[in-house]
């Protein structure tokens, strides 16, 4: 999965999510008259104060003009994929601010490896 960092780096990534901001990414579905492909878009940063709904609208659009045409699951997927994009996408911040976390720390040792190495 990609993750749209537009060049943050992870300390201001990880200062975004202190400050309210969350990691969503968006459903969308594309039948195939016999099958349904529910895929999912890369992960975007939702600084805090801006509203999910405008990055998960081009996934909106292909589920609603692609994803019924399949019976039975089309129109299931369909409706999960609008649904969750019209209430801002699904939240992963917890789960990609616990990576950023790992890599500040592994940044942070190696800091104090070179120094120790050093002395």
């Amino acid at each position: 999965m990609r993750i749209h960092l537009n060049g943050f780096t992870a300390e201001e990534l990880h200062e975004e999510t202190r400050k309210g901001g969350k990691f969503v990414y968006y459903s969308y579905a594309i039948s195939l008259l016999v099958v349904t492909l529910n895929r999912t878009s890369g992960i975007f940063l939702i600084k805090a104060g801006e509203s999910g709904l405008k990055k998960g609208i081009p996934y909106t659009i292909i589920s609603f003009l692609l994803g019924w045409w399949a019976f039975p699951f089309g129109p299931k997927h369909t409706l999960a994929s609008i649904r969750m994009n019209l209430k801002g996408g699904k939240d992963v911040t917890d789960e990609v601010d616990s990576i950023i976390a790992g890599h500040l720390l592994f940044k942070e040792s190696q800091v104090l490896k070179k120094a120790v190495s050093n002395v």
